[in-house]
């Protein structure tokens, strides 16, 4: 049996019984969390916001770090079993302070759900000089779940869940240039690389923890309708993608093809908990079910090898290493 998914080994649908239009509730039927403790980066909107209500409903305790903690409390309210504090992605610092907090605790932590996300963005850069969506939806995935190990390993049976996306088929990670100092930025091919490297975390994180019983996994949500994540979009971008008429309008037959955000959390929650996923990890999931390879085939379907190569997830883990100061070596 191969013990990684190295060039996408692993990459085969397991039947799962889901599909496309299923939600996180038909996903979570059945599964009792009682006694968990899950971690939920972005949880305070959109597809994040709706995985923390689902797993809280099912008895876990669900610990939600957000930039804006008066906008979670609002949307969070009323939601049993869930615990607000302070993070910000892009800031070093909140990341360190919010896990020795977690940690100072002494609690065991069953699920990291990465979930917190930038897209259709500028060119910005955080304190470090690296570019806003790499340092959002990936270093600081990386920094977090390093910071957080001891209490995974005290799981005894921890998952770590990135919500990458399909979007990692803009483009592999460029690691002569990963801050857009030497090349025009693209907000799309930097998306792309930032999702690229959650793949390839998730990768190289599942060989490495399998050790202590930890797994990790990478998925795409879905195109989603209703969720923040293009608030910052310009119109003529959805235009030049042929996703709005010249009146800034949704295409019918792109507003079609949208997932609700109940639809569009179910791949996180079955990762998250499904048994079949027990002694399978590093893979990359997609409408509920694994995906399978899209042998070098760009499109909306499918993930890339690049995002599954063995020697770029080992140079990546360096040189994520190198860019946050941090040593992350999983013992």
């Amino acid at each position: 049996m191969k013990q990684n998914n190295y060039q996408g080994a692993l990459q085969t649908p397991v039947h799962s019984g889901f599909s496309a239009t299923s939600t996180a509730q038909d996903v979570i039927k059945g599964i009792d969390l009682t006694g968990k403790i899950v971690i939920v980066t972005g949880g305070n909107a959109g597809i994040g916001l709706e995985t923390v209500k689902t797993l809280a409903a099912a008895g876990a305790t669900v610990i939600v770090p957000a930039r804006d903690t008066e906008k979670a409390k609002k949307n969070l309210e009323g939601v049993a079993r869930v615990e607000l504090d302070t993070l910000d992605a892009m800031d070093p610092a909140s990341i360190d302070a919010f896990a020795e907090r977690f940690l100072a605790s002494g609690r065991p932590l069953h699920l990291l759900i990465n979930n917190a996300g930038i897209m259709w963005v500028p060119l910005r850069r955080d304190s470090r000089g690296i570019e806003s969506q790499l340092a959002t939806n990936y270093l600081g995935q990386f920094h977090l779940t390093a910071m957080l190990w001891p209490a995974l390993k005290k799981a005894n049976g921890a998952r770590v869940i990135n919500v990458s996306s399909g979007g990692h088929q803009f483009g592999g990670f460029d690691f002569e240039d990963p801050n857009f100092l030497h090349r025009d930025y693209d907000t799309l091919q930097a998306y792309g690389q930032s999702k690229t490297a959650s793949n390839l975390f998730a990768l190289e994180l599942d060989h490495r923890g399998r050790a202590y019983n930890v797994h990790a996994y990478s998925l795409h949500p879905g195109a989603i309708g209703g969720t923040e994540l293009a608030r910052e979009a310009p119109l003529e971008l959805f235009q030049q993608l042929g996703y709005c008429d010249a009146e800034g309008n949704i295409l019918p037959e792109v507003l079609a093809s949208l997932k609700t955000i109940p639809q569009g959390a179910a791949t996180t929650v079955w990762c998250a908990t499904s048994p079949l996923l027990d002694h399978l990890g590093g893979v990359y999931c997609e409408d509920v079910e694994v995906a399978e390879l899209t042998n070098g085939h760009t499109g909306t379907h499918g993930v890339q090898v690049y995002s599954l190569d063995e020697t770029s997830a080992k140079r990546l883990w360096a040189l994520s290493e190198e860019m946050t100061g941090i040593r992350f070596p999983v013992s």
